[in-house]
C-alpha cells in the first residue's frame, strides 16, 4: 500500500478545510427578525414560536437563524405589526389581524360569537377558509400559519358576570370591532385597547374587565388584577375566540435559496396552525386556571341554559358580518359564512376519531 509523506497528508487536509469553509462562505446565514407585542416569557414566545424557529433553524443546518423583538422592541403598537410585516421593519410577525379594522373581513368570521368550541379543529379550518377564499387579504405578505387563541371569557374586577343582567353597567376591553359588537349586544360597554394596555386600564379603573382568553394571563398577570373569570363548559362552543396570524415579509420569503423556502414551506401551513391551536387549547387554559386558584378567584363556568341567552342575544353579529362581506364586494356571504362552519365541523369531526 503506498504511504503518502505526512507533509502531503497535512496539505490535503488543510485543502478540504478550506473548501469545506468556501462552502460555507458560499451559503450565508439569513437572520430573520421576529416581531409580536406580548413578552418574551409569554405563551407565544416560550411555547410556540420559538420552538418553531428551533426546527428550522436545526433543519437549515443554522442557515436560517431567528432575532426575537418581543413587546413591540421595534417600536410602533401592535396594530402597527401588519404593516411593519409588509414594508419590512420586520421580517416576520405574530399579530391579530383584527387589530386592523376592516382589512381582513374574511378571517373575521372565526371570531364570531359562539363559533367554535376548539381551538385546533378552528385553527385549520381557518387556514383552508384562508387558501379557498381569503388569499386577497393577505396580498401583500407571506401568510405562514392562521390560528386561534383559546376562547376568549369574562374577566372582571368588582363583581362577577353570572347572566345577562350582570353585564349592565360594565365597561369591558374589546380586542376588535367583532368583540366590540358581541360585547355591546350583551349589555356592556366595549372600550377598544390593545393588549398591553390592560393592565393599566384595570388598576385605573378605566375599565370594570376585560373579554380576553386565558393565554394572556400569565404574560399581563391579570389574575393579580381581577377577582372573577367567567367561561363556557369545556366542549362547547365559546363566547368567542381572537384570530392570529404568522407572517412574513414577501421579499425576504422571495428571496431566499429554494432549499430555505422549502424548509420555510414544510413548517408552516395548515399543520403549523393545527400545532399553535392544539398549544392553546391544552397547555394553556389549564395554566390559566391555576393561575386563578392560586389567588383564590372565582372561576365561573356558564350554565348551558344561560350561554343559550348569550347566543341569541349576539346572533346579530353574524347577521353584520354577512352584510360587512357583501359591502366589500363578496358574493353571497351567508354561503361564505356556512362554508366556515362546515370547514369547523370537519375538523372538530376528525379529532374525534
Amino acid at each position: 500500500m503506498l504511504k503518502l509523506p505526512k507533509t502531503l497528508l497535512s496539505a490535503i487536509a488543510l485543502g478540504s478545510l478550506l473548501l469545506n469553509g468556501a462552502a460555507q462562505a458560499a451559503e450565508p446565514v439569513v437572520t430573520l427578525k421576529l416581531a409580536h407585542f406580548l413578552p418574551a416569557h409569554s405563551v407565544t414566545q416560550a411555547q410556540f414560536l420559538e420552538p418553531w424557529a428551533k426546527r428550522i433553524t436545526a433543519q437549515s443546518d443554522g442557515r436560517i437563524q431567528f432575532q426575537f423583538y418581543p413587546s413591540m422592541q421595534l417600536g410602533g403598537t401592535p396594530p402597527q405589526l401588519v404593516d411593519q410585516v409588509r414594508d419590512g421593519v420586520a421580517d416576520i410577525v405574530w399579530t391579530l389581524p383584527g387589530y386592523s379594522s376592516g382589512r381582513f373581513p374574511l378571517t373575521a368570521a372565526f371570531e364570531l360569537p359562539f363559533m367554535s368550541s376548539s381551538s385546533e379543529a378552528s385553527s385549520q379550518a381557518m387556514w383552508d377558509f384562508i387558501q379557498k377564499h381569503g388569499q386577497e387579504e393577505y396580498a401583500d405578505m407571506h401568510l405562514l400559519a392562521a390560528h386561534l387563541t383559546d376562547g376568549a371569557l369574562v374577566h372582571t374586577t368588582g363583581k362577577p358576570i353570572h347572566t345577562l343582567k350582570d353585564f349592565r353597567g360594565q365597561k369591558l376591553r374589546a380586542a376588535n370591532r367583532t368583540a366590540a359588537k358581541t360585547i355591546g349586544l350583551l349589555g356592556a360597554t366595549p372600550v377598544a385597547m390593545p393588549v398591553p394596555q390592560v393592565p393599566e386600564a384595570l388598576s385605573k379603573g378605566v375599565v370594570d374587565g376585560a373579554v380576553l382568553p386565558w393565554d394572556v394571563v400569565p404574560a399581563l398577570k391579570l389574575h393579580e388584577l381581577v377577582k372573577y373569570h367567567t367561561e363556557t363548559a369545556p366542549g362547547t362552543p365559546a363566547l368567542m375566540h381572537t384570530a392570529l396570524i404568522v407572517a412574513m415579509n414577501k421579499d425576504t420569503y422571495n428571496n431566499l435559496p429554494d432549499d430555505l423556502k422549502k424548509i420555510i414551506d414544510e413548517n408552516s401551513g395548515r399543520e403549523l396552525s393545527r400545532e399553535a391551536g392544539h398549544i392553546w387549547d391544552n397547555q394553556v387554559v389549564e395554566t390559566g386556571h391555576k393561575l386563578a386558584q392560586s389567588r383564590n378567584n372565582e372561576v365561573y363556568v356558564l350554565p348551558a341554559e344561560e350561554q343559550a341567552k348569550w347566543a341569541k342575544a349576539t346572533s346579530r353579529v353574524s347577521d353584520d358580518w354577512v352584510k360587512q362581506v357583501e359591502d366589500k364586494g363578496y358574493e353571497n356571504g351567508e354561503a361564505l359564512l356556512e362554508d366556515a362552519r362546515q370547514l369547523i365541523e370537519h375538523y372538530n369531526a376528525q379529532l374525534k376519531r
